[in-house]
């Protein structure tokens, strides 16, 4: 059936699969979203779609109705949503298409333990308990923040079983989902049960006895159409040796309200009794789709024929292999129907498969009259379940004026269904009589099921049935064939054997990319495939939804011509009413090695979309590239990954772990585009927040080459952050091009994200922050044009410093001048102006690296250009290896540019650079300096990958955030303040470490460094350290240090530094002896240059400066030793380990607590204790 124009756009598929014995297991691809996702996992092609016309969200313009009627249903009747609220779920998103949900981070919503045992469901979080079997975080937020409902260990030694239940729902439409996370460790828990219980009757929707894997496990199951009240119950069951710790979240009722009443139905729509409106197709199709029942009743459906299956086959005739059944006393199979499709019910039957694996179950219809011009339709349900080799085939046996023609197969389904009954339909149209045929197949422990049978008004049976034709040899009845003498082999194979030449090839040794027949019979179908052949090279359609996948002629594919030739594989609408996901399989492949490569044609066909875009919708005209395993994916806000527009939206997220990628890029790509201007400005804003997160780059690919435009490295905390470029094009030029995303990874630690793309006519104002990697950032040189942009790897640099401030290599771009009396005589000037920045709401800071030559570089100034041109800075430019950290603060309430202007010395070989622009609002700190409020301020936090490529970060309390961090700053006092942090749990043993440096701080004999510092590490065996070192030309210092557990607050130290050369102040946070989980946090920073630091004097409550003595503390059994030593002559011990100074820090200790205070890695003594007699 041709997808309608006005629906979807076509989307059509070459598949010239090319798969050798280098191949992986498939895993994953991307090919776009028009709204759309397409994902390859093992053997399977499958895309996305968002649902069409969903219910379950309606504003009622005036009123609610009663409570009665109107409360959980899935349905907003009031404009706030309350008749949803504390009913399983919390009212609806606004979004449209989004479920009703609960992440039980405010409340249980309704959900109700109804356990008659000890053991029993609590709402809870990881955070309450860091030890046991349960989740170290919940889903929603990724945290030990986060809550979930779960069941903890209980000790009893009889079988108990904890039940969760929740609130009375009402009126589910047939087409609900039910989504959830559970988490059950493999040994906890001996069975989970998933049950809908709707007036006498409990059904089991899902239940399992494991194994389950780590970590949170997805859960989706059909309720199908639920009339009345009902409720939902999640039950965990324990004997004697589980432990029972299970955890549930993140519950999602999807598609689950039933339509709304409306005024007048779009043309063709059937208008219900309770003026719903429904699709012409869904009249007599077995469902309640209009919620009344008035689109099956029998005004409409008098001349149907249908046959439930409850009293009988109806006029269908079955040969052996069929058997009608029920889902209530069934076989104890986990494959088996746990209800069937009419009525909805374990009592209700259907026809079940009991035939041999390999042996076809045959099931026909009486002999119709040809239909003419009019068309003989068949809606039906099947189910196949539990095997990948289950089959069902639809057959059209047509008896023609002579002998009878030989069936025409029509319809096929195989494989993995899963355990939802699927509608399909077949329209058919004969000028001779005919008859249908319906075939199935099971596979080793697998079910193949039918239920509702419908047939339409158009097919009329005939009085006298002729004899018809066997059926064809198919896959379940191969084609007799000769028996060569190399093969007599062949009828002594085991059921699923191959049998080639002498050989019995076994399934696990199909499609592995090994040949074992000499012929390659076994590596046929699997894959690989032009389409022209009609096995399409073992593809199989596997959708339940409202698309499919087929194969189609270039001449059936529309707006092909005549003279069009090939076969492809094309998306199409179908029959389906589940998800909206089409997939298409190959059969199972592998295993194989680990070079796999999958070579596809793909074409998408779709209106041109803009390049704007806020994500809320769809992606607009944005899709991910392929050339990766990563894969940019359109989200919605949940927990820490919220986006910009609302908060509550959604956007597009680079996320390497989920799942699990081996590419080091992925792309983010627009549709072609056309230029509206000679220049236009691209402003997106963008999200980098990770230890170990990369670089973001923007580029333009036009006429086949790529042009860079903007890029960004490392963390920039937990924000977003805006940016712009500016596009620029040949006047008149309709030249098309595309904007590309790149995010390229360090790491598995950290996430990227984009939201609100906006393009307008016109330039840029000059970017905030400007690094030189990608363009001069509109930097124009003045005079004889002597500034240049360069880098010292290209070979073409004769002087300038040897690497870069942004990425410290050789590969890095910066600016540069020549200040050599050749190019620049004494006195004269070379200026450097940006483009025109936009007005400032408030003060701002401005900063700067600059580097000179060794030799005299000559003089910097620094000038803003208003209403007029003022300097606002002038310096000597230093000699030496470093880069140098300038500032200058700014205020200007108009357009304006900064200039920058090198004076020359007349000194040979000399020049001046610059790099890493940056425009902050606040004034400027002073050197070494910063309450962390706008940033990191002067202070660098490159990753150095001889320490592992981690980065501190920037936050604060109020975002929420995947990593601990302390919940309120230093300097505010509050949520809303920042502070910059390093989470030690992405650390692993070996010494590695994370630095935070300060910029270059002249020599000095003595100066006094002040921070405040935070280490949230629990009182266990865990261990994080925080050290400051000197880091100069002479080598490296450590001068101060803080490891071990401290209690949840911000603390107070003081360091006096010294240092005869130039020197950088350096955080280090990294491992002590133990594996690390909790943040190291610094807030208000203050480097006094020239003064000694003061003793603080202590405040009321403060008790003695407490001195620290190291002991060996390194596991539980220790600890206890520890103890033990300490009740029977704690300070006799003590005072012969002896004592050891250490720095100064400020701490409150609690109350009761004098004598002996217990770190995670050693014991503190106040100085009375420890004195000497």
């Amino acid at each position: 059936m041709p997808l309608p124009s006005h629906l979807l756009p076509a989307l059509v598929l070459f598949l010239g699969a090319s798969l050798d014995k280098r191949c992986p297991v498939l895993n994953r691809l991307v090919l776009g979203r028009l709204g759309w996702l397409v994902t390859l996992p093992p053997g399977h092609l499958a895309v996305n779609l968002p649902a069409a016309g969903s219910s379950g969200w309606a504003w009622v313009p005036n009123h609610c109705r009663s409570p009665g009627q109107a409360v959980c249903n899935f349905v907003c009747d009031c404009r706030d949503c309350s008749d949803e609220a504390q009913c399983g779920y919390h009212g609806a998103s606004p979004t449209r298409g989004a479920p009703f949900a609960c992440d039980f981070e405010q409340d249980p919503c309704g959900w109700r333990d109804i356990s008659t045992s000890g053991y029993s469901w609590l709402r809870d979080r990881a955070g309450a308990a860091l030890e046991g079997p349960g989740p170290h975080s919940d889903h929603t937020l990724g945290t030990d923040l986060g809550w979930y409902m779960a069941v903890g260990t209980h000790q009893g030694k009889e079988a108990s079983t904890a039940v969760l239940r929740s609130p009375t729902l009402r009126e589910a439409a047939s087409s609900c989902k039910l989504r959830l996370w559970y988490h059950a460790a493999s040994g906890d828990v001996a069975e989970l049960r998933l049950e809908l219980t709707h007036g006498p009757e409990t059904l089991t929707l899902w239940q399992s006895t494991g194994p389950w894997g780590p970590g949170w496990q997805e859960l989706a199951v059909t309720t199908g159409r639920i009339q009345g009240d009902f409720r939902v119950t999640f039950s965990a069951t324990r004997n004697a040796t589980h432990r029972g710790a299970v955890a549930l979240d993140d519950l999602e009722f999807w598609d689950c309200g039933l339509p709304t009443p409306q005024a007048s139905c779009p043309l063709g729509h059937h208008h219900c009794q309770n003026k719903v409106c429904v699709e012409p197709q869904q009249l007599c199709d077995g469902e309640d789709n209009c919620g009344d029942l008035s689109d099956e009743n029998p005004h409409t459906c008098g001349r149907h024929i249908a046959t439930d299956f409850e009293t009988g086959l109806g006029p269908w005739n079955r040969s052996e292999g069929w058997s009608r059944n029920h889902s209530a006393g069934g076989p104890e199979r986990p494959s088996w129907p746990r209800r069937d499709h009419s009525r909805n019910s374990a009592q209700g039957s259907f026809l079940v498969s009991v035939a041999e694996p390999g042996t076809p179950a045959i099931l026909s219809s009486p002999e119709f009259q040809a239909s003419g011009t009019s068309k003989c339709s068949l809606v039906f349900y099947h189910y196949l379940h539990g095997s990948e080799a289950g089959c069902l085939q639809l057959f059209l046996q047509t008896l023609g004026p002579g002998a009878p023609q030989a069936p025409v197969l029509l319809r096929r389904r195989r494989g993995e269904l899963g355990t939802a009954w699927v509608r399909d339909r077949v329209d058919i149209q004969s000028t001779h009589p005919f008859q249908i045929l319906l075939a199935g197949q099971t596979g080793p422990g697998g079910v193949v099921g039918l239920d509702d049978l419908i047939l339409s008004d158009h097919c009329r049976p005939v009085l006298e049935v002729s004899t018809l034709q066997p059926l064809p040899p198919g896959p379940w009845a191969p084609a007799p064939q000769p028996l060569l003498p190399s093969s007599r082999l062949q009828d002594s194979c085991k059921q699923g054997h191959l049998a080639c030449g002498d050989l019995c090839v076994p399934p696990e040794q199909l499609c592995d990319f090994e040949e074992q027949c000499a012929g390659g019979e076994d590596e046929q179908a699997c894959g690989t495939t032009d389409f022209e052949s009609p096995e399409a090279g073992g593809w199989e359609d596997a959708s339940v939804g409202r698309l499919q996948w087929r194969r189609l002629s270039a001449q059936e594919s529309q707006g092909s011509s005549a003279a069009a030739a090939g076969h492809f594989l094309s998306l199409q609408r179908a029959w389906g009413q589940l998800s909206a996901e089409a997939r298409v399989l190959t059969p199972l492949l592998g295993p194989s090695g680990p070079r796999c490569e999958l070579h596809l044609a793909y074409y998408l066909q779709s209106q041109l979309r803009e390049v704007s875009c806020n994500f809320e919708r769809d992606t607009c005209s944005w899709y991910p590239g392929h050339l990766s395993d990563t894969h940019w994916r359109w989200v919605e806000s949940r927990g820490p990954d919220h986006d910009h527009t609302t908060g509550q939206g959604h956007f597009v997220l680079l996320d390497p772990t989920d799942p699990l990628a081996w590419g080091h890029s992925a792309h983010l790509l627009s549709r072609p585009q056309v230029p509206t201007a000679p220049t236009e400005c691209l402003s997106f804003w963008y999200h980098l927040h990770g230890p170990q997160i990369g670089t973001l780059r923007l580029a333009m690919r036009r006429e086949g080459e790529e042009t860079p435009l903007w890029s960004r490295s490392g963390t920039q905390g937990n924000r977003w952050h805006e940016a712009w470029a500016t596009l620029s094009h040949q006047p008149g030029s309709r030249a098309q091009y595309q904007l590309l995303f790149e995010g390229l990874r360090d790491g598995y630690h950290g996430t990227m994200a984009l939201d609100d793309v906006a393009v307008r006519p016109g330039p840029c104002w000059a970017p905030n922050y400007c690094s030189f990697e990608d363009s001069d950032c509109g930097f124009s040189p003045g005079g004889q044009g002597l500034w240049r942009r360069q880098a010292s790897a290209s070979g073409h640099a004769a002087w300038g410093p040897p690497t870069d401030h942004t990425t410290e290599t050789a590969q890095g771009h910066y600016m540069v001048v020549d200040t050599s009396p050749d190019a620049l005589p004494r006195g004269q000037t070379a200026s450097l102006t940006s483009k025109e920045h936009r007005p400032l709401a408030q003060p701002a800071c401005l900063t700067f690296w600059y580097h000179g030559s060794l030799r005299s570089p000559g003089t910097l100034r620094v000038y803003l250009e208003e209403r007029g041109r003022h300097q606002v800075l002038n310096l000597s430019a230093h000699g030496g290896l470093a880069w140098r950290l300038g500032s200058v603060d700014v205020q200007a309430e108009r357009a304006w540019r900064v200039v920058f202007e090198a004076v020359a010395t007349d000194v040979a070989h000399s020049y001046v650079a610059l790099d890493d622009l940056l425009l902050q609002d606040g004034p400027c700190p002073q050197p070494g300096s910063c309450d962390f409020e706008s940033g990191l301020c002067g202070w660098s936090h490159l990753a150095w990958p001889s320490l592992g490529g981690y980065s501190w970060d920037w936050g604060g309390g109020a975002t929420p955030s995947r990593y601990p961090q302390p919940p309120v700053d230093h300097t505010l006092g509050t949520e809303a303040g920042h502070f910059a942090f390093f989470e030690t749990g992405v650390l692993g043993p070996g010494g590695r470490a994370a630095w935070l440096r300060s910029e270059p701080l002249p020599a000095t004999p003595a100066s006094c460094l002040r921070f405040w510092y935070h280490m949230g590490f629990p009182e266990h065996f865990y261990k994080g350290e925080l050290k400051v070192l000197l880091h100069s030309a002479q080598g490296q210092l450590a001068v101060w240090g803080a490891g071990g557990h401290r209690r949840h607050q911000w603390l107070e130290a003081q360091v006096e530094v010294a240092s005869a050369k130039e020197f950088q102040i350096v955080f280090e946070a990294t491992l002590g002896s133990q594996p690390a989980l909790g943040p190291i946090a610094l807030d208000d920073v203050e480097y006094l240059a020239g003064q000694r630091c003061q003793q603080p004097a202590p405040s009321p409550g403060d008790t003695a400066t407490p001195v620290s003595v190291p002991a060996a503390v390194g596991s539980a059994l220790l600890l206890l030793m520890l103890l033990v030593l300490l009740g029977l002559g704690g300070r006799r011990w003590l005072q012969k380990r002896g004592s050891c100074p250490f720095q100064s820090n400020r701490e409150a200790t609690a109350p009761g607590f004098d004598n002996i205070l217990f770190n995670a890695d050693g014991v503190s003594l106040p100085a009375s204790v420890t004195s000497d007699p």
